[in-house]
């Protein structure tokens, strides 16, 4: 269950965040250039070293050992062969079973948080296609990884074999209940969302270990770091993230439920900010952007401004919601936006707000568009209704420059919800059961 979107630097059922990443992310043309050797073969080495070059260490990751490891980390190995053409691009793309494998930067960003030391064992969470796993096992004495998802945890552990990862140990089964026969571990890093850290996991951590675990709701989540000492956890928040849930017994814990018939932003207005430097809480995948405070905001005391003078490179954040077009016919879609110079990038990406509208195998299936927008501007509320096809569950809001360059600026994020009569749910339903 190794999937994450990444968040300042980011589901019911798994959201199948790479293709939202694969519809909402464009090749750059500084990279097309790598993507080919004479023989048409994908130069695999130097796409990956351009990778950790512009997505890791400019975004933030410093330790030596965790960018050897990174460019030392075969990830087209672990993708299936109809994505490797993506493989070293910073996004998450689907590894079956509903799954995916989460973007490079999240995985060595988390990866650093453990401070992972050469004698350490450690416990991973969600093995998923094994790619986090993979990047651990050169940096840390022996790996401990469960994956619930049998499909999912065999494909893992032949890869993790045949590529000669001899300190990593597969296991299939719920992730809730640790690996206790293996404890205690000196770090455990779980890369799928429960509500709250199960107990077996604070039982299993070694005095002094550190737990990295994305906590919280269905689409509004927070990655935090957990120290141990005395045997209680002294916890850290990190940064906004958006991973798949926990399944087994954490889900069937869960509390909080989305409610797919009210569909609504998070932190629309962006008051609510954690980490240092401040991010918005609700979004992830924020890049190139920060919170302004500002008494004169159009909605509250701050906004986010996006802010890239590279023609091309990605600057969003994005935010996932459940929606149900058997019970939503249809929504309006508000925000202020103010814009300073904003250009199209080299193939046309506009600064925009996109919602991208998935169906219940979490396929893509219709996308609207609030913008684009170009030039410069006051603050200026914009709005706009669009029908929402009847069999969407899920979407997506990508939100910024998106290729494009300038300042962009945005608050006050709304979703007008208008329902679906009572005959419509019905012959809704109706068709599906013919189905």
């Amino acid at each position: 269950m190794h999937r994450a979107v990444l968040s300042a630097t980011g589901f019911l059922a798994p959201l199948l965040v790479a293709v939202l990443f694969v519809a909402a992310t464009f090749i750059p043309a500084h990279r097309a250039a790598a993507q080919n050797t004479p023989f048409g073969k994908l130069n695999y080495a130097e796409l990956r070293n351009h990778m950790v070059d512009e997505e890791i260490v400019k975004a933030g990751v410093k330790d030596p050992r965790v960018i050897a490891a990174a460019r030392a980390t075969e990830r087209h190995e672990f993708v299936p062969p109809a994505q490797r053409e993506l493989s070293y691009f910073d996004m998450a793309l689907p590894i079956g079973e509903g799954q995916t494998i989460s973007p490079p930067f999240i995985v060595a960003y988390m990866t650093e948080q453990l401070e992972p030391k050469p004698t350490d064992v450690v416990l991973e969470i969600g093995t998923g296609s094994g790619y986090q796993a993979a990047m651990l096992s050169p940096v840390v004495k022996d790996v401990y990884t469960i994956e619930i998802q049998e499909p999912l945890g065999r494909r893992a552990a032949r890869t993790l074999k045949r590529l000669k990862y001899k300190n990593v140990h597969t296991r299939i089964g719920d992730g809730y209940k640790g690996w206790a026969e293996a404890a205690p571990f000196d770090k455990i890093i779980v890369t799928c969302s429960p509500e709250n850290v199960p107990q077996p996991l604070v039982d299993q951590l070694r005095e002094g270990g550190r737990l990295l675990v994305p906590l919280g709701e269905r689409y509004k989540q927070t990655l935090y770091l957990f120290t141990k000492k005395d045997g209680k956890l002294e916890q850290s928040a990190l940064l906004p993230t958006l991973f798949v849930p926990m399944t087994g017994a954490a889900e069937e814990q869960r509390q909080v439920l989305p409610d797919p018939a009210n569909p609504t932003f998070q932190n629309g207005s962006f008051e609510e900010v954690i980490g240092e430097p401040a991010a918005a809480v609700g979004w992830h995948y924020q890049r190139l952007s920060e919170v302004i405070a500002d008494k004169q905001a159009p909605d509250g005391k701050q906004f986010i401004r996006f802010d890239n003078s590279l023609p091309g490179r990605n600057s969003a954040a994005l935010q996932g919601m459940g929606i149900d077009g058997r019970q939503v016919r249809e929504i309006g879609l508000q925000a202020w936006v103010q814009a300073q110079e904003v250009r199209p990038g080299p193939q046309r990406e506009a600064a925009d707000l996109v919602l991208c509208f998935y169906d219940e195998v979490r396929n893509p299936i219709a996308e609207v568009n609030l913008g684009p927008w170009s030039g410069t501007f006051a603050w200026k509320e914009q709005s706009k209704r669009f029908a929402v096809p009847i069999n969407a569950r899920e979407a997506i809001c990508r939100v910024g420059l998106l290729g494009a360059t300038g300042k962009l600026d945005i608050d006050g994020l709304r979703v007008l919800v208008t329902k679906r009569a009572k005959e419509e749910k019905t012959k809704a339903d109706k068709t599906k059961e013919e189905k």
